[in-house]
């Protein structure tokens, strides 16, 4: 495959550029600026080397589409996009990341006729609004979304363009919907908190996780390959679907936490805000459709992110910057898909 990742160096591109180059594909990161630094937490230089940079912006339709002739590209996973904060400051701006820039990936695929094989992107478990809002027990698909924020509205915006598209066009598409993905790299966001938890404890330092209550933890390469196995698996449609990892407390995190690392216990401290999504999410409607996806029990995503940090540790790499740098204010739902 050769594969066009949109916002190709965030958290999330990175994991799926080692799981395409270890499958052998061809990878191009189309995004603002060359910034491997991500890529280069979990591969080593070599590696990185073989990522392809395409400049541009996602909202530009004819470098998209000059990118996808040029490149030969059959296959498309879109992750660009502007998270929550920078939505709830500025609506419009965030519209015409997280919306139009999806339209352009979407005439970008269009343009290029058969070319382009499949597209996976990037929806969120913002789609949904708070626990209150539903009964108790797992949550499908296609239960009714009420956002509680303007990200969450783009999102499903993006899920029903994405369905016109196949209407209109043939053009088959999958919506993933990650909730708190964790693992090396993750430093923005939220969300980010308990990864941030984890390279505080192996430096020694303490740590607040500023929310409580419920969430769903995904290990990130988890994440990864199901986007990976969402591009190559047969499939014909245009839906959106939940994925599930790790349904917990945050004081279960940080009991796994310090099954781990023990000094979690007096480093690693929990706020009591519930993050206004709901957290309990069937991926029956994804096993159904695209088979079954990979899903590593807490404690070992937990040990896997620690063994990583502390190479990088031995080696002088791990960067402390987002530990150092002030926290935002808080908020209530989740900040990054």
């Amino acid at each position: 495959m050769r594969v066009l990742i949109t916002g190709g160096y965030g958290f999330i591109g990175a994991w799926i550029a080692r799981d395409l180059l270890a499958r052998g594909d061809h990878v191009f990161a189309y995004d603002l600026k060359e910034d491997p630094r991500r890529l280069r937490l979990i591969l080593p230089e070599a590696e990185v080397k073989k990522v392809t940079f395409v400049p541009g912006d996602v909202t530009d339709l004819p470098t998209l589409s000059k990118a996808v002739a040029d490149h030969g590209i059959t296959h498309v996973i879109h992750l660009a996009g502007l998270q929550v904060p920078t939505c709830r400051a500025d609506p419009m701006l965030g519209a015409k990341v997280n919306v139009l820039g999806t339209l352009a990936v979407f005439e970008a695929v269009k343009a290029a006729g058969g070319q382009v094989k499949r597209l996976v992107y990037a929806s969120s478990a913002a789609v949904f609004g708070g626990p209150d809002k539903y009964p108790a027990g797992p949550l499908a698909d296609d239960v009714l979304l009420v956002p509680s924020t303007h990200y969450g509205v783009f999102k499903i915006c993006n899920e029903g363009n994405a369905r016109i598209y196949f209407q209109d066009a043939g053009i088959s598409s999958v919506g993933l919907r990650p909730w708190t993905v964790y693992g090396v790299g993750r430093d923005l966001g939220m969300t980010s908190e308990p990864t941030k938890a984890i390279k505080a404890v192996l430096l020694g330092r303490p740590y607040h996780i500023s929310f409580g209550g419920w969430t769903d933890f995904q290990y990130v390469d988890d994440v990864a390959k199901a986007f990976v196995l969402c591009l190559k698996r047969p499939y014909t449609g245009a839906k959106s679907y939940n994925l599930r990892g790790a349904v917990v407390t945050l004081a279960d995190f940080h009991k796994a936490l310090c099954a781990v690392l023990p000094d979690a216990a007096h480093l690693v401290t929990l706020g009591t805000t519930q993050i206004a999504i709901a957290h309990d999410l069937s991926d029956a409607g994804i096993e159904r459709d695209l088979g079954p996806m990979p899903k590593t029990p807490l404690e070992a995503g937990i040990r896997e992110t620690v063994r990583i940090f502390a190479q990088l540790r031995d080696e002088g790499r791990l960067d402390t910057a987002d530990l150092d740098a002030p926290k935002p204010p808080p908020v209530v739902v989740a900040d990054e898909p």
